[in-house]
């Protein structure tokens, strides 16, 4: 199957991108950093950067995430405990869940 040409997201996702790519932008600039620097830390181009800070969709989530790491922007709360806890109790929950939502299939009756 092709990658769709162009592809919607609900206002929720882009606020949300947009709201994280300003944070970045922001505390880059508060800490005197250029887009260069960022972007030689965090081992990627200067373009990509821009396009995280400007709420570019089609960035990577975990680079995104990198660059608010490296600014030391926490994300899922105040404190990094709370986000392995959460994590501890997401990981729990989905080992209880079925691997799959499909139905599951009937065996064919193939003796003859």
């Amino acid at each position: 199957m092709s990658k769709p040409a162009s592809r919607s997201y609900s206002v929720h996702s882009k606020e949300a991108v947009e709201l994280l790519g300003s944070m970045i932008r922001s505390t880059r600039i508060d800490r005197g950093m250029t887009i260069v620097e960022l972007a030689e830390r965090a081992g990627i181009s200067r373009g990509l950067v821009q396009r995280i800070e400007l709420g570019d969709m089609g960035c990577s989530i975990g680079t995104a995430f990198e660059l608010a790491a490296i600014l030391g922007i926490r994300l899922f709360g105040s404190e990094p405990e709370i986000v392995a806890r959460h994590l501890g109790v997401m990981r729990e929950k989905l080992t209880l869940l079925p691997k799959s939502a499909r139905k599951p299939r009937k065996a064919a009756k193939d003796d003859f």
